[in-house]
C-alpha cells in the first residue's frame, strides 16, 4: 500500500471527515483467517495511511452490518483487546522480518501497544509509547484514527518502504481478518510475512531529544505507630536519538511510583515464582535483550532478568542513575545497559551493573548473537556472565510452514562460585503451526550456574521437554456441539541430576480440550507426575513433606464462558493425588462489564491439602475494579488477600493523561494483617500505607 503525504495535520477525532482521506491509497481487501481461512470477511474494512513528515496517521473504516452488536467494553490504556472488536496494526520499521511495533484500538478508543518479541512469536505488552487514537461509532459500524509520532519509533534510515500488516477482530462472530499472510499458521506479528507500506518520504525527527522531568510527592508508614516517612523527590528521564535507528536513554533518581502492584500467587512448588518487568526504563528496547530460542517462555534459564536491578525481595532499591543505548545498524541489533543503585538500610545494595547484547540478522529470518553481564545486586565481587546464541527460523519450511532451531550456551562467574560447573547450554526444535505444534527442548544447567542478573530457579539439572499437539478443526458438528477447534495436547517434561537419576517428570495430556463456535470452551487433563525429594519440603506452614520418591496422578476439569459476553468466567478444578496425600485446587476468575465505564474482575483460589504430615488450606482472593471515564482517565483499584502471608492489601491508582506527553498519577497503597504479629490474635491490624502523587511531562525537540 502506498503512503500518502499531506501538508497539514489531521484532527484526530476518529471520523475520517477530511478530504485527504478520500484521495489516499487504501487497503480494502482483508481475508478471513478464522473461522474460514481464505474466505471473504463478514464485513468490509478499509485502511488508509497518511504522513505529515513527522508522524504516521492511520485511518480505519470498520463496517458492520449489525453495529448495535459490536463487542467493546474496555477503555483503559493497555487493555487486553483480544476478546473484543479491535483493529491491530503491525509495523516493521527495519524491514528485518524479526522485529517491530504493534498498535491496536477498539471501538471505545482503548489503546494497546507492544513490542514484537521472540522474533514475531509474541508481544511485550508492558512497553508503552507516545501516540494518539480516537474512534467514532457510525450507522455502518465504527471508524478510527491513529497518530503515531515518528519520534516514537526507531527505524532504519534510507528505507522507502516498511513492513505493514492489519488485522481486524469481529468478536461476536469469533472472526479474524487480515491483510497480508491471512493464514492460520502465521501471526500478524510475524513481520517476515507482512505486506509493504511504500513511498516513504525522508522523515523529520528534529533534534531527537526528549526530556521528561517528574515530581513525586507523598509519604508512607511502614508499621503501626511509625512516623510518616517523606517520599517526595524529583527524577529525570531523557532520551536522545543517535540517528533514526538508535536511542540513548538516561534516568536519574529513578522513580517507579506509577507501576502497578504485582498480582499475588500461590506457590506449592519448591521453586521461586516469576514476576514480569513493568518499569518503563527497562522495557524500552527489551526485545533486543531477549536471549535464546524459547527461554523467555520456559523460564528455566534467563541470563538477564531486569527485575534483579532495583528490586530486592519485591522492595524497591533506589537507582541513582541508569543509562542505556539500543538500536539497529543494518542487520546488527545492539543494546547496552548500565545502572548504579545505592544502599538500603543495612543491605549492601550499592552496586554498579551492566548488560551488553548484540544480535546479527542472518539469512531471511535467522540470527546469531551474544550477551554479557557484569555486576551484582548485592555488591558481590567478580560477577560476570557471557554466552552466544543462534536461531535458525523460517516461515517457508516445506513451502509455507514455521520451523525454528535454536542453540545457546552461557558461562558465569563470581568470587563465591570458585568450584563447580558454572555453565549452561541448550537447544530447541520447534514446529509451531495451526494443525501440528511440535517441540523438542533440552537444557543442561551446572550446579554452580548462578547468574547475578539472571533467573535460574533450578540449577544442577538436565531438563528435557517434548511436546506434540494436534489441533484439528472439525468440518462438521461433534454431536450437539459446534466445535471451532480441538487441542489434543501431549507435553512431557523430564528433569535429571547432573550425575544421573531422575528428579522430576510430568506428562500433561489433554484428551479433551475444545473451543466452540460461540467462544465457550471446556477441557479435561490427566497429569501423571513424579518428584524425588532430596531433602524435606515445606509445602505449607507446619506441613513438611519427607524426602523420598513420589509418583502421583493429577487431574483437571476446566470450563470457560466466551469473553465476548458481558459476564464471562472460567472455573478450574485440579484434583487427585499430591505427593503422599491428596490436593484439591479450586480456581475461579470472572469479569463483569456492565458498561464501558465500569469493569469488575474477580479471581480466587482455594487449595485444600490432606497429607499424612498434616492438612493445610490456602486461600487467595483478588479483585480489580476499573472506572474508565475515558481512554485518558482511569481509576483502578486492586484488592488482594492471601492466607499464607495472612495479609490484605489494596493498590489504588488514578491515571490522567492530560496530554499525549503528560501524565498525572495518584497512587494509594494500604496493607493490613489478619493476625497481630505481637499478640498473635486474629484480627485486622494496620501493616503499612503509602500515598504518592506523581506528575510527569515530556518535552520533545
Amino acid at each position: 500500500m502506498r503512503l500518502s503525504q499531506i501538508s497539514s495535520g489531521i484532527r484526530i477525532d476518529g471520523r475520517l471527515s477530511e478530504q485527504e482521506w478520500s484521495t489516499a491509497d487504501s487497503i480494502a481487501d482483508l481475508t478471513q483467517v478464522e473461522p474460514r481461512e481464505g474466505a471473504a470477511p463478514a464485513a468490509r474494512t478499509v485502511v488508509r495511511v497518511l504522513t505529515t513528515g513527522d508522524a504516521l496517521i492511520i485511518g480505519v473504516r470498520a463496517d458492520d452490518p449489525e453495529p448495535s452488536r459490536i463487542v467493546s467494553f474496555a477503555r483503559q490504556r493497555d487493555a487486553t483487546l483480544d476478546s473484543e472488536d479491535h483493529i491491530k496494526i503491525a509495523l516493521d520499521t527495519y524491514m528485518d522480518g524479526r522485529s517491530g511495533y504493534v498498535f491496536a484500538v477498539n471501538p471505545n478508543g482503548a489503546r494497546y501497544d507492544a513490542l514484537i518479541a521472540n522474533q514475531g512469536a509474541g508481544e511485550n505488552a508492558n512497553w508503552d509509547a507516545v501516540w494518539q487514537a480516537a474512534t467514532a461509532r457510525t450507522s455502518t459500524g465504527w471508524s478510527a484514527e491513529i497518530l503515531i509520532p515518528l519520534k516514537t519509533l526507531l527505524f532504519r534510515p534510507g528505507l522507502t518502504e516498511w513492513g505493514f500488516n492489519v488485522q481486524r477482530r469481529i468478536q461476536r462472530l469469533q472472526e479474524t481478518d487480515r491483510w497480508a499472510s491471512a493464514e492460520r499458521d502465521y501471526k500478524v506479528t510475524q513481520t517476515s510475512r507482512a505486506g509493504l507500506l511504500t513511498h516513504l518520504p525522508p522523515f523529520q525527527l528534529g533534534l531527537g531529544l526528549s526530556v521528561r522531568p517528574s515530581v513525586t510527592g507523598g509519604g508512607e508508614r511502614d508499621s503501626a505507630g511509625a512516623s510518616l516517612r517523606d517520599r517526595s523527590h524529583a527524577s529525570l528521564d531523557a532520551t536522545q536519538r543517535l540517528g533514526p535507528n538508535t536511542l540513548a536513554s538516561l534516568t536519574v533518581n529513578t522513580d517507579f511510583a506509577e507501576t502497578e502492584v504485582d498480582a499475588r500467587q500461590v506457590n506449592l512448588t519448591r521453586f521461586p515464582l516469576f514476576f514480569p518487568e513493568k518499569r518503563t526504563f527497562f522495557l524500552e528496547g527489551a526485545d533486543i535483550f531477549d536471549f535464546g530460542l524459547g527461554l523467555t517462555s520456559d523460564l528455566d534459564v534467563l541470563p538477564f532478568f531486569s527485575r534483579r536491578i532495583g528490586l530486592l525481595a519485591g522492595e524497591q532499591v533506589p537507582i541513582d542513575v541508569g543509562a542505556k543505548v539500543n538500536g539497529r545498524a543494518g542487520d546488527l541489533n545492539f543494546g547496552a545497559l548500565a545502572v548504579r543503585t545505592r544502599d538500603v538500610d543495612t543491605f549492601p545494595t550499592a552496586s554498579s551493573m551492566a548488560v551488553v547484547r548484540v544480535k546479527q540478522n542472518v539469512l531471511r529470518e535467522s540470527s546469531v548473537g551474544f550477551i554479557a553481564t557484569a555486576g551484582d545486586p548485592l555488591g558481590r565481587s567478580g560477577s560476570w556472565l557471557v554466552g552466544p546464541d543462534l536461531t535458525y527460523q523460517t516461515s517457508r519450511f516445506r513451502g509455507d510452514k514455521n520451523f525454528l532451531v535454536g542453540v545457546w550456551g552461557l558461562v558465569t562467574g563470581r568470587e563465591d562460585l570458585r568450584t563447580g560447573d558454572r555453565s549452561a547450554a541448550g537447544f530447541e526444535l520447534d514446529y509451531p503451526n495451526d494443525l501440528w505444534d511440535l517441540t523438542l527442548k533440552y537444557k543442561r544447567i551446572g550446579d554452580a550456574f548462578d547468574p547475578s542478573l539472571g533467573f535460574v530457579p533450578r540449577p544442577a539439572v538436565h531438563i528435557a521437554n517434548l511436546g506434540a499437539d494436534w489441533q484439528p478443526r472439525p468440518s462438521r458438528p461433534i454431536g450437539p456441539l459446534h466445535v471451532r477447534q480441538c487441542f489434543w495436547e501431549n507435553q512431557l517434561s523430564y528433569v535429571a541430576g547432573l550425575t544421573g537419576g531422575w528428579q522430576s517428570y510430568r506428562y500433561f495430556m489433554a484428551p479433551i480440550n475444545c473451543r466452540l463456535e460461540s467462544g465457550d470452551r471446556f477441557e479435561f487433563n490427566f497429569v501423571p507426575t513424579g518428584e524425588r525429594l532430596a531433602e524435606p519440603f515445606e509445602v505449607a506452614d507446619r506441613v513438611t513433606i519427607p524426602a523420598r520418591a513420589y509418583h502421583f496422578n493429577r487431574f483437571r476439569l476446566e470450563g470457560g464462558l466466551a469473553a465476548k459476553r458481558r459476564f464471562n468466567a472460567q472455573a478450574t478444578w485440579w484434583f487427585g493425588q499430591f505427593y503422599g496425600g491428596h490436593l484439591d485446587q479450586y480456581e475461579l476468575s470472572a469479569v463483569w462489564k456492565p458498561s464501558a465505564l465500569i469493569i469488575v474482575e474477580l479471581a480466587g483460589e482455594h487449595d485444600a491439602g490432606r497429607m499424612p504430615e498434616g492438612n493445610f488450606v490456602q486461600n487467595l482472593v483478588g479483585t480489580r475494579l476499573r472506572l474508565n471515564v475515558s481512554p485518558d482517565l482511569q481509576l483502578t483499584s486492586v484488592l488482594q488477600y492471601d492466607s499464607e502471608s495472612e495479609s490484605f492489601g489494596t493498590n489504588t491508582r488514578l491515571r490522567w493523561t492530560f496530554d499525549p506527553l503528560g501524565d498525572l498519577f495518584v497512587v494509594y497503597n494500604h496493607n493490613l494483617r489478619t493476625r497481630d504479629p505481637l499478640t498473635f490474635r486474629r484480627e485486622l491490624v494496620f501493616a503499612s500505607n503509602q500515598l504518592l502523587v506523581k506528575a510527569q511531562y515530556a518535552f520533545r525537540y
